[in-house]
């Protein structure tokens, strides 16, 4: 195997195409299927399904993609230490909850791309279980997570800034004009939840237990945005944070009721391997990052 048909693998892999690939990697389409054609003979497996325009990792491609990406990931590594260049370059695996992707880190993703270009981002989206285990197995090189403060073994943990958590309603909703609203009030209440794994539902979960309150409804939504519009449609209570709410709040298309009741506040933490390697690429990240993000700067607060 060779490193150039392990990246042309993995860009077939993820864009489902040859002739999308062969754009990405400026190859001829003829190239890419003939790499793929070697690779596939050397391992005596078929490594996709050609499904017209469009091809389908096979179980042998998939157990294949695994080992492509940590072998490609340790070759940027290893070419970045042998040539001791301090310039940031290759490519840095970023994992982070969709709130934080979309509300906190757009401003450092654009600045870190504008001062260093030689660096290929790869931002993965995930829950905080799923980026603390990609972590843990070198699915990523940092990750961000969104949830109370915690230690490991395994892993460093840097708290970069608290987020307020908010309960919301629609501004006419009757607990909206309460000064106090406690758990009990949300008796019969319909409850719009984010994702079971989600850090500040299970907090908001734990708090409803605790005065033994039970909504009337509970609907599941793996999207911040769709549950924001479906508070400004006044379909019921939601628990986001304030970062997300802002401009809808300002605007007073939701309001943020004044919950009387267990903290619901979690850590925004910067998570990497122990024994990982710091590369250029990577301290130059945690640095940005740190600048702009971290609490005591108050920026963007």
């Amino acid at each position: 195997m060779e490193l150039r048909q392990l990246k042309t693998f993995r860009t077939t892999a993820q864009v489902r195409s040859f002739s999308r690939a062969a754009e990405i990697l400026d190859y001829a389409q003829s190239t890419v299927s003939t790499q793929i054609q070697s690779l596939e003979q050397e391992l005596g497996v078929h490594l996709f399904d050609r499904l017209g325009k469009q091809v389908m990792l096979t179980n042998a491609g998939q157990r294949l993609l695994v080992y492509a990406d940590q072998i490609l990931k340790l070759s940027d590594e290893a070419y970045q230490v042998v040539a001791d260049s301090e310039i940031p370059a290759g490519t840095l695996t970023i994992g982070a909850p969709e709130s934080l992707c979309v509300y906190r880190l757009p401003p450092v993703l654009r600045r870190y791309r504008d001062q260093y270009p030689q660096v290929r981002i790869a931002l993965q989206p995930g829950s905080c279980p799923d980026l603390r285990r990609a972590t843990r197995e070198g699915d990523a090189d940092v990750v961000f997570t969104l949830e109370p403060a915690f230690q490991s073994e395994e892993l460093r943990v840097e708290i970069l800034r608290t987020e307020s958590v908010l309960l919301l309603a629609h501004p006419d909703h009757l607990l909206a004009k309460q000064p106090e609203v406690y758990a009990t009030d949300l008796k019969g209440e319909p409850v719009l939840l984010t994702e079971a794994t989600c850090s500040y539902r299970r907090l908001f979960e734990d708090a409803l237990a605790q005065a033994d309150v039970r909504p009337v409804t509970e609907l599941e939504f793996n999207s911040v945005e769709a549950i924001k519009q479906c508070v400004i449609a006044g379909m019921g209570i939601a628990v986001l944070p304030e970062v997300a709410v802002t401009r809808e709040i300002a605007a007073g298309e939701i309001a943020a009721l004044n919950w009387w009741g267990p903290s619901l506040s979690v850590a925004m933490q910067l998570v990497w391997h122990k024994d990982k390697w710091i590369s250029p690429a990577m301290h130059a990240f945690a640095r940005m990052t740190r600048e702009m993000l971290a609490v005591e700067n108050k920026r963007g607060q």
